[in-house]
């Protein structure tokens, strides 16, 4: 039985919550969540108090009263893309949350996929990040068949970056297009105009099923000063594109709503008409929030990794430790425990719907040798390293769990495949192909967390974002890159001292470290969550104690699609 395991696949803890280094890595990270959450309280404060207010002096609701008026009392909401555009477009004064606010929450009961623009930030116009984020929501809308709400109140394109918004296959324009793919795969669309719906942002609205409109509101091809510089008609606003216009004399709206406050209340109403569908076709058993809790609390978490990058090379701890901290009664149904131990694969439940998981385990292994010379003998396989038998062990697993319909849940805290001889001689390559080919072409809901290293191919074996994994989650301990910082600056600094050195110029110990600093600072910077959460690569930053309750409100998501493609895993190398 593999350490860890009790009967019946019951973890058992063997974190030891008293110790120095516990407390330690539980107060580092407690810290580091504090930061985020004060940086994420400035983030949804969007244009900030004074665009609030000019906001509210139009009759209008701020995005997040919208919000508070739409969710169901006491339900929490999922907020996706929250980071995005983070630290970009300073040229312009920033654009906090990209503009707009996507997620998913309960409305009248349902599950809704929900994009809502934030009219403080620069009129909510659509920059490059704001179309990608746009773009993202409707991905997972789409692939999980999610209803989804927009709350429009845009300017439309930001025009001094518009060769960046407007032209290519993910910019503004395929918005439109997935409002009608959308639209013809049976996935609900209902959009409400509480402000400016103008340009080629009126087709948004227009695209979906159902539109309502607030008076007050605006929805034209064209505004009144550009149609009088294109024709020279003058127009008055309401009488070109107001709500009564669209209401009694165009047909265009649906539903006409003297304010924002009751235009919420007949789109909760709407909602709550909708059809129920069959769900995926994944196993789901009566699930006891009481009894069915993991045995553990998850605030233990906390003290499983120190948060500080230099540190993260020796963050050795046992993944079992998340699982029993995520999945119901701390049950995991461990497949191969012993074979291929620097990955862990296995069955489990999350909110009673079935799992597999494939999580990268940080404790150094013991493994038999079983080829070659040494065959017979152990060697030591370095923890969060993936080996050739741990990456054959994934792809049948993997395999497996499309066999049977099974979601799969991908745990990331991988350095990537093992090197050199030996590894090679293992065939190493051929094995990681067959993972990464069992990823690339399975069927079933796939759902990413990375919660410590996500480093090279071993980011693609485990489910990266070029795979196609419904959600993305990341820790703030995430570190998102080819390599290391550390690792990356020995050898950029290695290659710039070879290029100087060969110009007649030769650098002290002290300028090679000055090189060193500078390279690694640039790294671990592009490196943290942050970075690559502004730019849409990961759909939220989630609170480690949170894990489990993101994870349950994905599951809930992924089984709104009944459709499951045949799994044809192609050529596999054998």
């Amino acid at each position: 039985m593999a350490e860890g395991l009790g009967s019946e696949g019951r973890l058992e803890s063997k974190l030891d919550v008293k110790a120095a280094r516990f407390a330690a890595n539980r107060s580092a990270l407690q810290a580091l969540m504090t930061g985020l959450r004060e940086q994420e309280a400035v983030i949804r404060q969007g244009g900030g108090t004074k665009a609030s207010e000019a906001q509210r002096a139009k009759g209008r609701l701020t995005v997040r009263e919208r919000l508070a008026l739409l969710l169901d009392e006491g339900t929490e909401f999922l907020e996706l893309g929250l980071w995005a555009a983070h630290g970009m477009y300073e040229e312009f004064g920033g654009a906090p949350g990209a503009g707009v606010v996507t997620g998913l929450g309960r409305v009248s009961g349902r599950l809704c996929m929900i994009v809502a623009n934030d009219a403080t930030v620069k009129a909510g116009a659509f920059f490059p990040m704001t179309a990608k984020k746009v773009l993202r929501a409707q991905t997972i809308a789409l692939d999980n068949r999610i209803p989804t709400l927009y709350l429009v109140d845009s300017a439309g394109v930001f025009l001094p970056l518009q060769e960046d918004v407007f032209p290519d296959q993910d910019d503004f324009g395929r918005v439109f297009r997935n409002n009608a793919v959308m639209s013809s795969l049976g996935v609900p669309q209902i959009t409400a105009i509480m402000g400016m719906c103008v340009a080629g942002g009126a087709y948004l609205p227009v695209m979906t099923d159902t539109v309502l409109m607030t008076e007050g509101s605006g929805l034209f091809l064209a505004g009144p000063s550009l149609v009088q510089a294109a024709i020279g008609q003058k127009s008055d606003p309401e009488e070109l594109g107001g709500a009564a216009m669209h209401a009694e004399i165009s047909g265009t709206v649906d539903f006409k709503e003297p304010n924002d406050h009751l235009c919420i209340a007949r789109l909760r109403s709407l909602v709550g008409k909708i059809g129920e569908r069959a769900d995926g076709p994944f196993s789901v058993v009566p699930y006891d929030a009481a009894k069915d809790a993991p045995r553990y609390a998850a605030e233990e978490v906390y003290g499983l990794i120190d948060p500080d990058p230099a540190k993260a090379p020796t963050n050795v701890y046992d993944m079992r430790e998340v699982i029993a901290r995520i999945v119901d009664r701390s049950e995991f149904d461990e497949y191969k425990a012993d074979f291929g131990r620097t990955l862990l694969c296995g069955y489990a439940r999350i909110g009673g719907r079935a799992v597999g998981i494939v999580a990268n385990q940080k404790v150094h292994q013991q493994q038999t040798v079983a080829m070659g010379p040494q065959a017979g003998s152990k060697r030591t396989e370095f923890g969060g390293v993936i080996y050739t038998e741990s990456a054959q062990k994934a792809a049948r697993f993997i395999m497996d769990c499309n066999q049977n319909l099974i979601p799969l849940i991908f745990l990331h805290d991988v350095n990537g495949f093992m090197v050199g001889k030996d590894a090679e001689w293992s065939g190493i390559i051929r094995a990681g192909a067959k993972m990464v080919s069992a990823v690339s072409t399975s069927v079933v809901p796939k759902i990413t967390v990375i919660i410590g290293g996500s480093f090279g191919a071993g980011h693609y074996a485990m489910c990266g974002k070029a795979y196609d994994p419904r959600f993305i989650f990341a820790w703030p301990t995430a570190r998102y890159a080819v390599m290391s910082g550390a690792s990356a600056a020995n050898t950029l600094v290695e290659v710039r001292v070879k290029q100087m050195e060969r110009g007649g110029k030769h650098l002290s110990e002290e300028e090679k470290k000055t090189i060193y600093e500078e390279i690694k600072a640039t790294y671990d910077s592009q490196a943290d969550p942050r970075y690559g959460a502004a730019r849409m690569w990961v759909d939220a930053i989630i609170d480690p104690a949170k894990t489990r309750e993101v994870l349950m409100t994905a599951l809930d998501a992924c089984a709104l699609n009944p459709e499951v493609g045949r799994f044809n895993p192609g050529v596999l190398q054998t």
